[in-house]
């Protein structure tokens, strides 16, 4: 399993949690992307967004949209979008009930790895998926999170200058349906779930994404400060 322990004497950054809820695709990348801008400017503070969206398909720069196994017109009868963005890994699905986190952090000289960024990614889950009583596990080579050889969350990041853009995806209770419609992160077969389908009972959207916060802020280094 991953680690995520500080060097010593590395003082820990502060962070500015924003719980924004339900939040269209195209308004929060372009959040994301005004606020990668100002963390490159003296002052800049790291911010983890955390949010839900309405029914979107997103493909990254070198996803295959073959994965999309259904017509653009489908789509839309379902009330879903497609949008591209720049990070890494093949399409995947983005919904209501899904806690999705984009933080917009610097790393620093000793984070500079992307390895290890996605590493205490999924550290952060597995840490929020323990406080709910649910057994996470990584599969090397394969970014995310599983639980007994079913998904339960998606990693796709960017970093530009060493700031981080996009994320993860942690499905608490969204409409597992909408993922038969494609290869999620471009894996046939993959089979999907939720925390809600693992636990047999309704978890709380807003009580997951106030844990995440606490352990990604631990696991990173930082001070959450929440609004």
């Amino acid at each position: 399993m991953p680690t995520a322990n500080q060097p010593s004497g590395v003082d820990a950054l502060p962070l500015h949690v924003r719980v924004l809820g339900q939040i269209d695709y195209l308004e929060s990348l372009a959040e994301q992307r005004r606020l990668h801008e100002l963390r490159l400017l003296p002052g800049g503070i790291d911010t983890l967004l955390l949010v839900e969206h309405p029914h979107v398909y997103t493909l990254g720069r070198n996803s295959d949209p073959r994965h999309i196994l259904v017509s653009d017109q489908f789509v839309v009868q379902i009330g879903a979008t497609i949008a591209r963005n720049e990070r890494g890994g093949e399409v995947t699905y983005h919904g209501p009930g899904q806690l999705v986190a984009y933080p917009i952090i610097y790393l620093r000289r000793h984070e500079q790895s992307i390895t290890r960024l996605v590493e205490r990614m999924e550290v952060a889950i597995l840490r929020t998926l323990a406080e709910f009583g649910i057994a996470g596990a990584v599969t090397p080579g394969d970014h995310g999170v599983w639980v007994d050889g079913r998904k339960i969350a998606s990693i796709g990041m960017a970093v530009r200058r060493w700031v981080v853009l996009h994320g993860m995806a942690l499905n608490v209770d969204p409409d597992l349906q909408y993922f038969t419609y494609i290869n999620p992160c471009g894996h046939r077969d993959l089979r999907m779930t939720s925390m809600t389908r693992e636990l047999g009972l309704p978890v709380d959207w807003y009580a997951v994404a106030r844990s995440f916060a606490r352990h990604f802020a631990d696991v990173f280094g930082r001070v959450a400060t929440f609004p």
